[in-house]
């Protein structure tokens, strides 16, 4: 029997906040795209951002890092000194989109990669973040998506039945694994199309 969907569980940086390390490196790098794409490629690189969301505190990721590249110590410093810049703001229409169904009385969630440490930042900027019956943030948990474990520990902690779930994610590996556990997955492109994905399920619409 098909379980008609009451749970919307959010994905945050890339679909409800537009975070991209880009919006502060464009301004270090002034505006040479290509230097900065070099550096985000083989300094600060995504796999090293990843171990912050994983738990590993700035700090230690900083030293690791200063002691391979020391001429780039203020660079390297900025990803988590200025780490508020890297958040240009809400995504508006998926904010939106996230208001209809918190009035259509939706149960609400988050389970989002992010620091322990950063993650107080979009707390205090993002009042959309207190919608929330609950958030899992993997800094918090030592344990990153696409692991099967994260997804695992949401149903747990908040009692929810992922056949009831609609899960939002702007990665593919992370709504495959979500996909995998029986949640209905949904690829964020932008808030057209995931709109008309609620509205497929029934989750908005008449």
């Amino acid at each position: 029997m098909t379980v008609t969907p009451s749970i919307a569980v959010f994905d945050l940086g890339g679909v409800l906040i537009d975070w991209n390390p880009r919006h502060l490196y464009r301004k270090l790098f002034d505006g040479d795209d290509a230097a900065m794409e070099c550096f985000l490629s083989t300094v600060c690189t995504q796999a090293w951002n990843e171990c912050q969301d994983a738990g590993r505190s700035f700090a230690e990721a900083t030293a690791l890092l200063c002691a391979e590249h020391p001429d780039k110590r203020v660079l390297i410093g900025a990803y988590g000194a200025r780490f508020d810049e890297m958040m240009a703001g809400p995504i508006h229409g998926t904010v939106e989109i996230l208001t209809e169904l918190k009035a259509r009385g939706i149960l609400l969630y988050a389970l989002s990669n992010w620091s322990a440490e950063t993650y107080p930042l979009a707390l205090r900027r993002f009042g959309f973040l207190q919608w929330f019956r609950g958030v899992l943030i993997s800094g918090q948990e030592g344990v990153i998506k696409p692991d099967p474990r994260i997804f695992r520990r949401l149903l747990e902690r908040f009692a929810i039945v992922a056949e009831a779930a609609v899960y939002i994610d702007d990665n593919p590996r992370n709504v495959a694994a979500a996909g995998a556990l029986g949640f209905r997955a949904v690829h964020f492109v932008d808030p057209p199309a995931l709109r008309g994905a609620l509205e497929a399920v029934g989750l908005l619409g008449a």
